[in-house]
């Protein structure tokens, strides 16, 4: 007997797609979850309608929890990208509150958060091909902070941090701060290498193991055909590059939804499309794009008249040939710039001058010319002393 249920009603024996859960004759259950990991399912930013595609909502796990948690065998097929890192532990956390002996299967890939669910298996099992990623938290920021708000964003991310890697070294067995050092290397592992290092226990070998090829530039990772977007993940060199069938898959289909930025469609290209998708937001963004144009105008057109104000406080000082060039000539200037090459003109006539001079004196062969006797040192004499004198001369005269 196969009763299905949950948000996607896909029986357990057909292709899964995927997140849903099904019981088996009441004792076991089996959950797929096939998808990005987010807090609640997102809606569409232009038109508001809730997206439809491979997510794995916190909300909807935990209401369709509650119908197996009688079980005493729990069976997980997993193949995740990630996601939100808050919905990861609380799943993780659930899953490892249950009584039931749980099996994890990695049909794929079970890369960040979806790690974090992986290891609250009780046995793990990975396909050869499949792909585990372990990371330290990430956090998107948009605006503007200062440093206290910056030291909480890092206060949080430790936290974080301290939270995984708890998870890690209780599967593992491994020492905290080797675990930390694995998750700030981003590292990748094959099925092989994660049974290797204890974050999986069992390593499959069948026939329906998955296929695994990442893009030509490594954005995007190819799971049995199904392109998957990395969220900005970089892929290991190391895993093959999909055949041409998978890039023309990925270049002619409508991109997953679950690979945009909590599953977005892709923004408008341009200004028309904008209008078309969402006339309002266009026009605000052209309201505020006018304000900012007039508001620089205005800012352009009042620096240039104060140019103008002060070249005219000094410009009486100046010819008028050089005020009419710093005001509207090829290299019009501020006030303290036409001061400067007034200042420079200036220096250029006085040493014009100079050479002036020096040409009229050669040219009047003043050079030619001897200098004039020294006059007498005693100097020229008062009438006083010329009367002594005289008197002086006479006497001497008659004593003669």
């Amino acid at each position: 007997m196969n009763l299905p249920f949950g948000r996607k009603q896909t029986p357990v024996n057909i292709q899964r797609e995927c997140y849903a859960m099904a019981t088996r004759e009441g004792n076991s259950a089996e959950i797929t979850m096939y998808g990005q990991i987010v807090e609640r399912r997102p809606v569409d930013w232009w038109t508001g309608k809730t997206i439809e595609g491979n997510f794995i909502v916190k909300s909807e796990f935990l209401e369709d929890l509650k119908a197996i948690e009688g079980v005493r065998k729990l069976t997980i097929r997993l193949d995740s990208l990630g996601g939100d890192a808050y919905a990861s532990l609380l799943i993780h956390n659930r899953l490892k509150e249950l009584k039931a002996k749980k099996v994890i299967q990695v049909d794929g890939v079970a890369m960040s958060g979806g790690s974090i669910i992986m290891c609250a298996g009780d046995t793990v099992q990975v396909n050869p091909g499949s792909l585990i990623m372990i990371h330290k938290c990430l956090a998107l920021l948009i605006g503007m902070y200062n440093e206290d708000d910056l030291n909480k964003v890092i206060n949080s991310n430790q936290a974080v941090d301290k939270a995984l890697a708890a998870i890690y070294t209780k599967k593992t067995g491994m020492p905290e701060d080797e675990v930390l050092a694995l998750m700030g290397e981003e590292t990748y592992l094959t099925g092989e290498e994660a049974v290797q290092k204890g974050f999986a226990d069992e390593l499959l070998e069948n026939e329906d193991a998955p296929e695994i090829a990442a893009s030509a530039d490594h954005n995007t990772l190819f799971v049995n055909g199904r392109a998957l977007a990395t969220m900005g993940y970089p892929l290991p060199e190391g895993i093959p590059v999909a055949p041409a069938a998978h890039a023309a898959h990925q270049t002619t289909q409508k991109p997953p939804e679950e690979s945009g930025e909590g599953g977005q469609e892709i923004m408008a290209n341009n200004l028309e499309e904008l209008r078309a998708q969402n006339p309002d937001l266009a026009e605000s963004i052209m309201a505020e794009a006018k304000a900012a144009v007039a508001a620089d105008v205005a800012a352009a057109t009042e620096a240039e008249r104060q140019r103008l104000r002060e070249i005219d406080s000094i410009a009486s000082i100046y010819s008028d040939e050089l005020v009419n060039e710093a005001k509207y000539g090829e290299k019009a200037c501020s006030a303290q710039e036409l001061a400067f090459r007034a200042a420079q003109e200036t220096a250029k006539r006085g040493k014009d001058a100079l050479k002036d001079m020096e040409k009229d004196a050669e040219a009047s062969g003043a050079k030619a010319v001897g200098a004039a006797p020294a006059p007498d040192e005693t100097g020229p004499l008062s009438p006083e002393q010329r009367r002594a004198q005289g008197k002086a001369d006479a006497q001497a005269t008659k004593k003669e």
